[in-house]
This record gives structure tokens, C-alpha cells and sequence, in this order.
């Protein structure tokens, strides 16, 4: 029966490691979808580079700076327990590889792309870990504090804050540092638009993410005896809620449409597993709206030249979620309990912080070093011919 049930527990955290992983695709096409035709090469490039480049990473050091954790030992000892250690590990991988993949779409277009990998060892090196370890391994003591002092201690159930607004937030110093691109606006207040390129393989990219999520979000639980239906169930509420708040805030327009399921799932993870169904469905709603507004109010206001509306999407939305933990998880709102919002929104202003000044940091020495963006040459013709010599869709003659 052991046996059984560590073989179990190990073919359930490797199944949602795989739908996890299949998220990148995900992640990819979105990106391919809203960018312009000539940085779609480049676009699906970095996110498969970027993950390669977080296995590595994670795999030597990132893993043991959040755990305590490191593989060298012989197979024969990693192995035990049907190599459960090892499929965790892959499954808590594809959350930190989620980093890069994220701040991809805030710098595309005209990003350089081998400093952009160093960024990415970076982050998943150390900064992603560091605040993961605080959070889900109790590093630092962190969380007995938070605890102490407010009443309970942070809970994130499956990343609204340790993945999605640590990576929206370093982004967000990745696209201030970056700049905006060449023409995106003019010194006489004018905005050049620049449209998806195309929409069906936006929305491609946002239904892999969607169907990928709930691997995300129900198998967060790592074994078989915790796993709940209420995740799933909430993830589903929140979902649609987003959709719908975006459907009506945007005003029918098929990028926010696409995006508004997904601002609804970085909004639920946190508290998924605490919330109520309805709860969750006012999650998503809240979410969905203040993607729309937030991402118009950046890009046309603030001029922030956020390509695809990250910071809106993963950081604000992330951010929402650890605090909505603290509201829709409280028995008084039907929840089932164990949070506070006060150590909710603590856990939240942290994992900004924390996001905040890894950002500006890596990038500012990144700039001052080897450059961080494609000349203007480059990003005219395009960073699928500049940096991969060929186009997404190359004529012969």
C-alpha cells in the first residue's frame, strides 16, 4: 500500500507538471498572437529558450535556495519513493520558469535576447526562489512572524503572489528600464497603434493557458490525498467571472476578452482553496475589470509600453488575489478560514517589494553593462530577422 500510494502521489504531481509545462505553449502563442508579424519567430524563441534555461538554473541552485533541497546524490538514492523528490521538483519548475515566460510579453519587440536569458538565470536563480522559500518552505522565519503579528501566517495556495505578481512586477522594471518602442509614442501626445498580429493564435495561446491552469491550480495540493474539488471548482468561478467582466469592460474587443480568463485565474490561485464558489466568481469579476482598465490606463495614460499587458495582468491581478485570499477566505464570507487580511495584504506588499527591486536592479546592471534592447535598426526590420535571420513565414522564389 506505500508503494501504491507514493507511486500515485508521484503520477499525480508529474501529470500536473505536464500540464503545467504544456502552459508555456500557452504562453508562447499569446505572445505570438498579440505581437507584430515580425517578432513572432523571436516570441516563440525566448520562451522555450527561457525554459531551458530555468531548468538549468533552478535544477543546480534555484531548487535548493527556496528547499534546502539539492540532487547530488546517485540515482539509486533519488529514486526512492518512485522518485517523488524529482517530480516535484519538475512540477515546482514549471511554476519558476512561469517568471521569464511572463516578463517576455511586457519586453517584446525590443529586447536584446542573450541578456534577457542572463535575466532569467537571475530570477530563477535566486530572486523567484528567495521569496518562494518564505513563503511555501517557511524560510527566514518570515511567516512565523507574519503569523505572530497579524494572526495567521501568508497564504498563496498556488501562486497568485509567489509566481504571478513576482513575475508582473519584475516586469514591470523590465519595461521601465527597457523603455518603449521605437514610434510607440510621439512627442506631440499622438499613440501608434500597433494590433495583434493575430487572433486566433492569441486565443489559442489564452485556451492552453486556461486548460493548463487547472494542473496549475488543483495540483498544487502535491499529493493525492490532499487534492480538492473546491480548487477546481473555484478556478472554474473565477475563470468565467473574468471572461465576462472583460467581455463588458472591454467592450467586445477579443484581446481583453482572451485575457480576461486568465486575470481571473492569477486572481484565484492564492485562495482557491479556502474561498467559496462565489466568493471566487467575484474574484474573477474584480479581476477581469481591472485588467481592461488598468492595461488602457498604462498604455494611453501612463504611456507605459507594456506590450502585452503584464504588470496589469499577472502583477496588479496577482496582487488582488493574495489580498482577496483575505477577504473571500474569512468563514464570515463563507469561506473556510485560517487567513487574515492584514496577513494577507503584509505577504502581498512583500512579494512587490521584492519583485520591485530585483527588477530595477538586474536591469539597470544589465543596462549599464551589455545593453538590454535591439538598436533601432534592429527593431525596425525586427527582431525575428535581427536576432534568428528568418521570418515567421519566409517566401522563396
Amino acid at each position: 500500500m506505500e508503494n501504491l500510494q507514493s507511486g500515485s502521489d508521484a503520477l499525480f504531481i508529474l501529470l500536473g507538471a505536464i500540464m503545467v509545462l504544456a502552459m508555456h505553449a500557452g504562453f508562447a502563442f499569446l505572445e505570438v498572437g498579440t505581437v507584430r508579424k515580425k517578432n513572432q519567430v523571436n516570441a516563440l524563441v525566448k520562451i522555450i529558450c527561457d525554459f531551458a534555461t530555468s531548468t538549468v538554473v533552478y535544477f543546480f541552485i534555484g531548487y535548493s535556495v527556496a528547499y534546502g533541497v539539492d540532487f547530488f546524490q546517485s540515482a539509486e538514492t533519488l529514486a526512492q519513493k518512485n522518485g517523488y523528490e524529482l517530480v516535484k521538483f519538475f512540477f515546482l519548475l514549471t511554476f519558476a520558469a512561469a517568471i521569464p515566460a511572463i516578463i517576455s510579453g511586457g519586453i517584446a519587440e525590443r529586447a536584446s535576447f542573450y541578456p534577457q536569458l542572463v535575466a532569467t538565470a537571475i530570477f530563477v536563480a535566486l530572486i523567484y526562489p528567495f521569496f518562494e522559500g518564505i513563503v511555501w518552505n517557511g524560510n527566514y522565519g518570515v511567516q512565523s512572524w507574519i503569523e505572530n503579528q497579524f494572526g495567521a501566517q501568508f497564504h498563496d495556495f498556488a501562486g497568485s503572489v509567489v509566481v504571478h505578481a513576482m513575475g508582473g512586477w519584475l516586469a514591470l522594471g523590465a519595461v521601465l528600464t527597457l523603455g518603449a518602442r521605437h514610434g510607440r509614442y510621439s512627442k506631440s501626445g499622438q499613440i501608434q497603434a500597433h494590433p495583434p498580429s493575430s487572433i486566433p493564435f492569441l486565443a489559442l495561446g489564452a485556451w492552453i493557458l486556461t486548460v493548463g491552469w487547472f494542473g496549475f491550480n488543483v495540483m498544487s495540493a502535491q499529493t493525492i490525498e490532499a487534492i480538492s474539488g473546491l480548487v477546481a471548482v473555484n478556478s472554474l468561478m473565477a475563470m468565467v467571472g473574468g471572461i465576462l467582466a472583460a467581455l463588458i469592460a472591454g467592450k467586445n474587443d477579443p484581446g481583453f476578452v482572451h485575457n480576461g480568463p486568465l486575470a481571473g485565474l492569477v486572481a484565484v490561485c492564492a485562495g482557491s482553496d479556502v474561498m467559496h464558489p462565489l466568493g471566487a466568481l467575484i474574484t474573477g469579476i474584480v479581476a477581469g475589470g481591472l485588467f481592461v482598465w488598468t492595461f488602457t490606463l498604462t498604455q494611453n495614460k501612463w504611456r507605459i509600453d507594456d506590450v502585452l499587458g503584464v504588470w496589469p495582468l499577472h502583477g496588479l491581478c496577482g496582487a488582488w488575489g493574495g489580498i482577496a485570499a483575505g477577504i473571500f477566505g474569512l468563514q464570515a464570507l463563507g469561506g473556510i478560514g485560517g487567513v487574515t487580511f492584514a496577513a494577507q495584504l503584509v505577504g502581498t506588499l512583500m512579494g512587490i517589494a521584492v519583485a520591485l527591486t530585483g527588477g530595477f536592479v538586474v536591469y539597470g546592471l544589465l543596462k549599464a553593462t551589455v545593453g538590454i534592447r535591439l538598436s533601432q535598426e534592429e527593431e525596425y526590420q525586427g527582431a525575428d530577422l535581427s536576432i534568428h535571420k528568418i521570418s515567421s513565414e519566409p517566401s522563396y522564389d
